[in-house]
């Protein structure tokens, strides 16, 4: 290691890797790291290992050839008999596995027909419980906590990345890969403790750790789509996408470029003046964003149609159109990668493609899951959703005894709260005012205020601030959690889900009521969000564990906020259900009983 004292070797002889592989299986806990031929697991080459178990000293093992001027020839890049000699390493389950982002590394070996166990230590994901706001790169990690600045890649590789790393000469690819290795070890000796006095251990070790491994198998499982269901859905969206310009154009008087929001925007208040004053954006044009268009679609058809214009056209931009591109060939089916350090409230992020944002709420969105469809003959998807999660957290945390009774007693939960807030029997409740209770209830989570539910309903805000203080009179309970999570957070700076995962608010003090009021409501959320996170981690993390323990051929596909997917194999229905059923209902416990949806199809759409 640059200006620190250090022992980096290159294991390149076969006596020499021997030795080293005897040393590894002496060790409780090994750091590795592997060299890619690029970042996609499905495609990466692995050229090298990298290997760490103390403190300035590390190995790498080149899984290719090299010259004797330190160049590499390319050879062992198909069927790596070196790779293959560390098997047994990866495979020691008393061994537990090291890294910085090691779900990564785990994926790369996976494609290598290698399945790494023991127990797993990230790095990153421990920063991401101590410090879930700050950055999580190893570079920044190092310089933070260790006053180190590695070797950054783009030395190797060139800062646009146009050299490939296997060009990269031997004893220059040694020292990178050998630091990395190194400078994870001492990153985990300073985090593993700050883990432990966050008091996040367990959150670490129940949850996070658990889930690496069901992740790596449901990334490389993939989801197959019917590409034809999909041409088919886009040409429908076509048509509708003409009608709606032609309906558009003519209730406006005349044609204009309805994707610019100039245009629209003179269309909508300089010529037809829907409203009095209409906002106005920073460069002074009329604002059009959906927000602004929400308010007015009660009132005006025009609108409407111009919201359902951009859902149509969002949906052949963003799904029809191009997910039959993410068709990976070797395997015919799409492979997400989902991120566990991308959200300060724990929630799982999904990229490339992003499955999370396939929208449920419209009957035109949910077209899209039609396409998603089972692996074959003797298979079926099944859908497992956990029913109103949140709603459920918010009745178990704040102990709010109206709450928890309509629960408790099956009633459909926004029907109890008109009941409640608009002060009638049930059986009165109208659609509009159930309507009314169901965004209270959920807007309540996240520190909705009246101007937020004014602007949400359509209605005047003087209306909203009348239903926020009825609800919260008839649910004192949500009141004080809400005061007192405010005041926890307010004294100790942070707060925590019912696992214990922090989420520490720097502005709840702020002297700025903006900035203020941000971190309140995220006071209020994470709590929420947070736990619900959770629960559907620790779920899968057990369900992962049992189709493995238990040999089944069903398999966990795809995780969409509060929702499971998997491939079942038909004889296994039963037991599937039953298992997913009761993972999910026992994954935290709760004053309120969860509830599991569990439903099966042809494709995600009939599951669902």
């Amino acid at each position: 290691m640059r200006e620190v004292e250090h022992e980096y070797l290159c294991v390149q002889t076969e006596a020499d890797r021997q030795a080293l592989i005897r040393k590894l299986e002496q060790q409780s806990i090994i750091c590795f790291d592997s060299e890619t031929t690029g970042l996609d697991p499905k495609t990466a080459q692995i050229i090298g290992l990298a290997f760490s178990f103390e403190a300035h000293r590390a190995y790498y093992v080149p899984t290719v050839g090299y010259d004797e001027t330190g160049a590499s020839d390319g050879s062992g890049l198909q069927n790596n008999p070196i790779l293959e000699s560390f098997r047994g390493v990866f495979e020691n389950e008393r061994i537990a596995k090291l890294g910085h982002h090691l779900k990564y590394d785990l994926s790369v070996l996976r494609w290598h027909g290698v399945e790494v166990r023991g127990k797993i230590h990230d790095t990153m994901l421990m920063h991401c419980l101590i410090e879930p706001e700050q950055r999580h790169g190893m570079d920044y990690l190092a310089e933070r906590y260790l006053a180190y600045s590695p070797v950054p890649i783009t030395t190797l590789i060139g800062e646009k990345g146009d050299q490939d790393m296997l060009s990269v000469p031997l004893p220059q690819l040694t020292e990178y890969a050998a630091e990395d290795a190194d400078v994870t070890w001492r990153l985990h000796e300073c985090l593993y403790p700050k883990l432990q006095e966050s008091g996040q251990e367990s959150v670490y070790f129940e949850i996070e750790a658990p889930l690496v491994p069901v992740l790596v198998e449901m990334e490389c499982e993939g989801v197959r789509l019917d590409p034809d269901a999909l041409a088919q859905f886009s040409e429908q969206l076509a048509t509708q996408i003409g009608l709606l310009e032609r309906e558009i154009h003519a209730l406006a008087g005349r044609e204009f470029n309805l994707n610019s929001p100039k245009q629209l925007g003179d269309i909508l208040f300089g010529e037809m003046k829907l409203v009095e004053k209409p906002r106005k954006t920073k460069t002074g044009q009329f604002a059009t964003n959906e927000q602004v268009l929400m308010t007015l679609a009660n009132d005006h058809e025009i609108v409407r149609k111009i919201l359902d214009y951009r859902t149509a056209s969002k949906l052949k931009s963003t799904y029809t159109d191009t997910l039959p591109d993410a068709i990976f060939p070797g395997t015919g089916r799409v492979h997400t990668t989902y991120h566990q350090a991308a959200t300060a409230t724990g929630r799982l992020n999904s990229q490339g493609p992003n499955l999370q944002n396939i929208p449920i709420r419209t009957d035109l969105g949910q077209e899209i899951r039609r396409a998603f469809v089972p692996r074959g003959q003797g298979y079926r998807l099944l859908s497992a959703d956990y029913s109103q999660i949140e709603l459920r957290i918010i009745a178990s945390l704040s102990g709010d005894a109206g709450m928890k009774t309509a629960f408790v007693s099956g009633e459909d939960i926004h029907t109890a709260t008109a009941a409640k807030v608009y002060n009638v029997f049930p059986e009165m409740v109208t659609p509009e005012m159930r309507r009314k209770a169901k965004m209270v209830n959920f807007g309540v989570a996240y520190g909705i205020s009246a101007f937020g539910l004014a602007q949400r309903l359509g209605i005047p805000r003087k209306e909203a601030a009348e239903i926020i203080e009825q609800f919260f009179a008839s649910f004192p309970g949500i009141k004080d959690y809400i005061d007192q999570t405010i005041e926890f957070a307010r004294e100790h700076g942070y707060v925590k889900t019912l696992s214990g995962r922090r989420r520490y608010l720097r502005d709840i003090n702020s002297a700025n009521g903006t900035v203020r009021g941000g971190a309140e409501r995220n006071a209020i959320n994470s709590p929420i969000q947070g736990t619900a996170a959770d629960m559907i981690k620790l779920a899968m993390a057990r369900i992962g564990q049992a189709l493995e323990a238990r040999q089944l051929k069903s398999r966990l596909l795809l995780q969409v906020h509060d929702e499971l997917v998997f491939d079942l194999w038909e004889s296994e229905e039963a037991e599937l259900r039953q298992l997913v059923s009761d993972a999910m209902q026992s994954a935290l416990p709760l004053e309120v009983e969860l509830e599991v949806q569990i439903g099966t199809g042809q494709n995600w759409l009939e599951a669902h």
